[in-house]
């Protein structure tokens, strides 16, 4: 079911969805003009090809106290240090993000903290305590303007 090819009433039974993920079936049927079996059918057949992976609550991350977001770049010692430092960064609740990339880092991290002090212990007493980290460059984000999910 992998292969699924979206049509224009799945594209728009994804953006109504992603504008409220709460909606009922039958509110949707309405809105797009077919049975609320179809619409139920069309999300399931998404499910199936995981285009559709769950429906999340949306958190504030700022409204819970968290006021500071930044990036880590770290750098290991080793390329096969991989696997253990993506465990131990899972440790860290502070940790809302991790990448594998390519380019100057190895692992690139979004960390949300409380203040700059808390981010400051995450630094010192969390990630630079994993010892196959070599390095890490901290940028810290001072607005978010653009956040969004991909679109069909």
């Amino acid at each position: 079911m992998g292969n699924y090819e979206i049509d224009n009433l799945d594209r728009s039974i994804l953006h109504a969805l992603k504008e409220n993920a709460r909606t009922p079936y039958a509110e949707l049927a309405k809105r797009f003009a077919v049975s609320a079996g179809t619409i139920h059918v069309r999300v399931e057949k998404m499910k199936q090809a995981g285009i559709i992976e769950g429906t999340q609550v949306s958190i504030n991350a700022k409204r819970l106290g968290y006021d500071v977001c930044c990036f880590i770049g770290i750098n290991l010692k080793h390329a096969g240090d991989y696997p253990g430092a993506i465990a131990r960064l899972k440790e860290f609740e502070e940790v809302v993000e991790a990448y594998y990339t390519t380019g100057n880092y190895s692992i690139f991290i979004k960390v949300m903290a409380r203040s700059i002090d808390h981010l400051q212990d995450v630094l010192i007493n969390k990630v630079q305590t994993i010892e196959s980290i070599q390095s890490t460059e901290t940028l810290i984000s001072l607005q978010n303007p653009i956040q969004r999910t991909v679109m069909p």
